[in-house]
């Protein structure tokens, strides 16, 4: 059984930076999705960005993720990591990352069975 484990979430100003890590154990086989969902009150939850653990590792963004989020896997390790920059008050949110082995799409939540406990991100103005 695949367990997730969340760290990096916190506080920032408007502009900062957070990078947030997703420790993914007890997988062993073939590649999967590691993707980084998010929740804000009152609205659905949506993904942020996905890579492919193994191959060319693969990335996936959405749109308003492009640019200033980045995607990483630590080399050999199925920990991924998710470099977030240009901070604004709108991705106030509980990010939370899942796996997956074959999502379409990606950012379909319905396609992960397995979740993390999520980190809260809070940017200020």
């Amino acid at each position: 059984q695949v367990h997730l484990v969340e760290s990096g979430g916190g506080e920032v100003q408007t502009g900062g930076s957070l990078t947030l890590s997703c420790a993914a154990s007890g997988h062993s086989g073939g590649g999967i999705f590691i993707t980084w969902f998010r929740q804000a009150p009152g609205k659905q939850r949506e993904g942020v960005a996905s890579i492919y653990t193994t191959g060319g590792r693969s990335t996936y963004y959405a749109d308003y993720a492009r640019g200033r989020f980045t995607i990483s896997q630590e080399y050999g390790q199925n920990t991924a990591f998710l470099r977030m920059e240009s901070l604004k008050p709108e991705d106030t949110a509980m990010y939370y990352c899942a796996v997956a082995t074959d999502p379409r799409p990606w950012s379909n939540p319905v396609y992960y069975q397995i979740w993390g406990q999520g980190t809260q991100v809070t940017v200020s103005s």
